[in-house]
């Protein structure tokens, strides 16, 4: 079922399961696919005696024309078989596709004999069932819209005992019991149903059975039971469906193209996300082959398998045995030979190696450039996996203009729903993010979103991706909660469908850390980047880049916790991958630099930490735009160093370059702007001015209380200061007030250990004898 604001809309999985009926339809079974479907279900059903004996039945007896009877009966064929067509599980639809064109061709042939009884007159089926209450939400919301059923469909003649069914479903709590009354019209061309009273293993039920994907206009709904359980629903076949669902699953159809059923299916699976499920296929399909071509075809699919479980090193590996049969049996300048360069380029980027990747993807861009039209979806391909290199290697608006080509290509022909447009809009907006311009970002996300949501299966590893982006961008925003909501969302997604070790499941990991290193709960954070360290080390050495992620997120836990030797030992640790697998002035480097100057600057090493915050500067200016802010950061930075140096005018003159920048590029309550208020006002205190210093950090307050938990560390440091500031002009009342402040929140967000939580009792107590001494 499914309905949005478009009430012709179907959800993705109608298309799925319709192009995996259509495949399955194609395919030539072997003798062994009795055995093995009985094999596989033994498997399901093992200690259930009564069905073993019911399996083994089938599989000595089974013949194509007892489908239906089979399928009538209660037992494992129509409780598998409807229930992978709802879930969409590949795995037990592929095991039962010879019983699933069975079924279907024999209702199709019933049909065609029973067409003419009906005498061109509608008429009424009924169907009794129940529906999970969020389901029947969805039913509600599409109301004069489309209703699909993926699976087939039973209905009866016979009003009373569907009444009775759906009767016996609203007495479950969670469940709605749903009277369906379905007009059936005999001349439109929809999909096929037949009465199967003759050919049933229930002969007195006077079933009437559709084949699968059934569209039906939801034309009226009302409530038969006080208790808000029991609806009658008026459905009317059509042959109407969703025309933007339809363009797409052409596409995608065409897409999923080869010279046989299997190959086809493979395609598929892949498209659906079922990575495993395609490896398998692949992998038998290779060994039943002598044909060199389609060795090569396989080789190449198994690569990108292995591409999307993260294992690169096999993915390259297969990649190469794929070009290694192309280049011996194909001209120079064959497409597939591109194909070959772009696919090992597209793994040498995910694993850092940048300068290969580009030499990759060049040679796949100049075979196509010569012999494909300008507007060739491969050229999209080429397009786009240049700029993602360029996007890693920090060259942003390359970036940017490569990703931007790839889009034009792809609005000219794909249809608007492919979820390839998404992946496009979704890359514009990592560009977007890294240039610090968020709102783009957001917007260029979200279109991807709502791409991917129309048109993918809602479990499928790119919606993960999807929440993990704009995930990234509320961080960046600063706004935490939204950024968690969305990181978990996606770690949901790939807990269910990627292998336990992934690089994904680390990115998830690595991210949730960092959300709540920045919400101050470092207990949390570090349990987090822990997972993602433990995945990543499995990585080596396919994914240095992941590790040194690690290395430098674990380092950045254990600085906020005041423990700077170990962070300064996992900083440094990130930096040696980076600076062997890296370009010398890439921006990740310069977060190495930066990091490694902070805690130097933390432990009071101000002339090595000013040296890392100048060589991370340097690269930052070179790469970046000139109001991106992470050059405010470095600006920023460098500031607070001259201001432990006791320079205030050049310190004075850093920070207000980072908040020139800040302000132009963040939101208004966004809480780096709220440490930019906080470091001037820092300078205005240690140069005496206390009523601008005061001025600064209540600013830095009041944006800290409208955006940060109330634990938060930097809510206790903007306390603790607005107290220095009160202790210095003599009004120690309210110093003392804001230092306690400041140590509740130390002593309920910090390890005890924490320097700062004895420095906060430091100035308390000397305050206090202070206090004394003005009142003797």
């Amino acid at each position: 079922m499914a309905s949005t604001d478009n009430l012709n809309q179907l959800e993705p999985t109608f298309m799925y399961t319709q192009l995996f009926k259509e495949i399955l339809l194609d395919i030539e079974y072997g003798d062994t696919a009795i055995k093995d479907l009985a094999a596989c279900c033994r498997e399901v059903f093992s200690g259930n005696t009564i069905e073993l004996q019911t399996i083994n039945e089938f599989g000595r007896d089974y013949r194509p024309q007892q489908a239906i009877w089979w399928y009538t009966r209660e037992c494992f064929t129509y409780k598998m078989l409807n229930q992978a067509l709802r879930n969409m599980d590949a795995d037990i639809i592929i095991n039962m596709g010879f019983f699933l064109r069975d079924v279907h061709q024999q209702i199709q042939q019933l049909h065609e004999q029973q067409v003419s009884s009906y005498g061109g007159k509608p008429f009424l089926v009924y169907r009794g069932q129940g529906l999970m209450k969020t389901d029947f939400e969805k039913l509600q919301e599409a109301k004069s819209g489309l209703m699909s059923f993926n699976n087939f469909l039973s209905t009866s003649k016979d009003k009373e005992v569907s009444l009775e069914f759906a009767g016996r479903a609203s007495s479950k709590p969670d469940m709605v019991g749903i009277f369906f009354i379905m007009s059936i019209d005999p001349c439109l061309k929809s999909t096929p149903f037949a009465s199967i009273k003759e050919v049933s293993y229930f002969k007195e039920e006077d079933e009437i059975l559709f084949s699968m994907h059934t569209v039906f206009r939801v034309n009226a709904m009302k409530q038969m039971d006080s208790k808000n359980q029991l609806y009658q629903v008026e459905l009317e076949l059509t042959s109407d469906d969703d025309q933007q669902l339809r363009s797409l699953t052409d596409r995608i159809r065409e897409e999923a193209g080869g010279n046989t059923g299997w190959q086809r299916l493979g395609k598929l699976l892949l498209t659906t996300g079922k990575f495993d499920k395609a490896e398998e296929l692949y992998n038998v399909l290779l060994e039943q082959t002598s044909d060199e071509n389609e060795k090569a075809f396989y080789y190449n699919q198994l690569g990108y398998v292995k591409d999307d479980q993260g294992d690169y090193e096999k993915a390259i590996w297969y990649y190469e045995k794929a070009l290694e049969i192309c280049q011996k049996t194909l001209p120079s300048n064959h497409p597939s030979l591109a194909t070959s360069y772009n696919n090992i380029g597209s793994v040498y980027s995910k694993m850092g190696e940048y300068s290969k990747a580009l030499s990759f993807y060049e040679k796949a861009l100049e075979i196509w450039q010569k012999t494909l039209p300008s507007n060739h979806p491969d050229l999209a391909s080429s397009y786009n996996n240049k700029g993602n290199v360029y996007d890693n290697m920090g060259e942003y608006s390359k970036a940017l203009s490569y990703y931007e080509k790839a889009l034009e290509i792809k609005q000219k022909n794909l249809p608007s729903n492919h979820p390839s447009l998404a992946t496009s809009y979704s890359n514009i907006g990592l560009v977007y993010d890294n240039m610090g311009e968020y709102s783009k970002a957001l917007s260029s996300q979200k279109k991807a979103l709502e791409i991917y949501q129309k048109a993918l299966p809602s479990n499928h590893p790119l919606l993960a991706t999807s929440y993990n982006n704009i995930g990234n961008v509320h961080g960046s925003m600063g706004e935490y909660s939204k950024a968690l909501s969305y990181y978990e969302k996606a770690l949901e997604i790939r807990q269910k469908t990627l292998p336990s070790n992934h690089p994904d499941l680390a990115i998830s990991y690595n991210n949730i850390g960092l959300v709540y290193k920045n919400m101050g709960e470092y207990s949390k954070a570090l349990s987090f980047y822990e997972k993602a360290f433990e995945i990543d080390q499995k990585a080596l050495p396919s994914n240095p880049p992941l590790l040194a992620t690690s290395y430098n997120n674990i380092g950045n836990v254990h600085g906020s916790m005041g423990e700077y030797s170990k962070a300064l030992s996992y900083y440094e640790k990130a930096l040696e991958i980076k600076q062997k697998t890296l370009p010398s002035n890439h921006p990740s480097l310069a977060t190495s630099y930066n990091n490694i100057g902070s805690v130097y600057s933390k432990m009071g090493e101000y002339s090595k930490a000013l040296s890392y915050y100048e060589k991370a500067l340097e690269i930052w200016q070179k790469t970046l735009p000139s109001n991106h802010p992470s050059l405010a950061i470095s600006y920023n930075n460098i500031g607070l160093v001259y201001k432990n140096m006791g320079e205030y005018s050049k310190a004075l003159s850093f920070y207000e370059k980072a908040l020139e920048i800040w302000q132009k590029t963040l939101l208004s309550n966004h809480p780096y702007l709220a440490t930019s208020y906080n470091n001037i006002g820092l300078v205005y205190k240690n140069m005496g001015e206390y009523s601008k210093a005061l001025s600064y950090y209540e600013k830095a307050l009041e944006i800290r209380q409208e955006t940060l938990p109330s634990n938060h560390p930097d809510l206790a440091t903007s306390y603790n200061n607005i107290g220095f500031v009160f202790e210095n002009m003599k009004d120690y009342s309210k110093a003392l007030s804001y230092f306690e402040r400041a140590l509740d929140i130390k002593q309920r967000a910090l390890p005890p250990t924490h320097p700062s939580i004895k420095n906060v009792k430091e100035s308390i107590e000397i305050l206090k004898q202070e206090m004394k001494k003005n009142s003797g």
